[in-house]
């Protein structure tokens, strides 16, 4: 998984609304387990319904994507997919 320094930072702003003591640091990216465990937490906080679009569009353009935008990255995912 792709765990940028910008989805660190995001998903310890979410631990810290959730008044939880943990926090991830930069070099948990490059941690399998731990790559999973950001983005579930990045999921369940911007996409409780788990929609699938939402999903595969928030993880590549960030909560506020742009469809345009992320319209070549959704197709490639929907195609490897399949």
């Amino acid at each position: 998984m792709q765990i940028t320094p910008v989805m660190v930072r995001e998903c310890n702003i979410i631990l810290k609304r959730r008044k939880s003591k943990r926090r991830f640091m930069l070099s948990d990216r490059f941690s399998v387990a731990k790559s999973k465990e950001m983005f579930i937490l990045f999921q369940s906080y911007h996409n409780p319904s788990n929609d699938i679009e939402k999903a595969i569009r928030s993880w590549n353009g960030g909560p506020r994507y742009s469809m345009r935008r992320t319209q070549s990255y959704y197709e490639k995912v929907k195609r490897a997919m399949k």
